[in-house]
């Protein structure tokens, strides 16, 4: 999951799983992985696009596991206080918020409410957040809101949406938020003077 979420990251589903595909046929097991060199690991991961920068964070993971754990993996994490795992995760190289969330929620049903560019976006359109909160700030303004049994559901409903309705060049005329979205009236409005 973790080694996945760093592929999807900037680019699509497709893209991001064929990487994996990829990389899992390339080196099918962690320990070949962990002793490739990084341009080998880059030409495998080419597709998921950012390869020279993901190979080697990819690479120092699993080094790190193996090193600290003797096995690359995360079962581990499902034990631990939500909040110590999330530090855990975001101590390991190239690992931010947002993939923690992601690796938590979707690897260990942790009730985090990760903040990728759909969410964000929306958070700020619905007025859920200020227009320059940060993408961490808008993560914490959403679980103070959001019951922990909703999370999952509404992470998944906001990313859909992001992509179908609520685009960089939104749809608002197909919006069912649109009475709630204070973004999509100004941006209806605005397009009815204008025409």
């Amino acid at each position: 999951m973790l080694i996945g979420t760093i592929l999807s990251q900037n680019t699509s589903a497709v893209n991001s799983s064929r990487a994996f595909q990829s990389l899992k046929a390339a080196f099918p097991k962690w320990q070949a992985l962990a002793g490739a060199r990084a341009a080998a690991i880059a030409s495998t991961i080419r597709s998921a696009g950012l390869s020279r920068t993901k190979a080697p964070r990819i690479r120092a993971i699993v080094q790190h596991l193996l090193r600290e754990r003797g096995k690359a993996d995360l079962e581990f994490l499902d034990r631990m206080p939500q909040r110590k795992a999330l530090d855990y995760l975001t101590s390991l190289p190239g690992v931010g918020q947002k993939t923690s969330s992601c690796v938590l929620l979707f690897a260990f049903d942790k009730p985090l409410l990760p903040v990728d560019t759909h969410v964000h976006r929306l958070s700020k359109r619905l007025g859920l957040v200020h227009e320059r909160a940060a993408p961490e700030q808008t993560q914490q303004a959403l679980e103070k809101i959001v019951p922990p049994r909703r999370r999952h559901s509404l992470h998944i409903n906001l990313i859909a949406h992001g992509r179908a309705v609520c685009r960089p060049s939104p749809r608002c005329d197909q919006c069912a938020l649109l009475a709630l979205c204070p973004y999509g009236k100004a941006h209806v409005k605005g397009r009815r003077k204008s025409a």
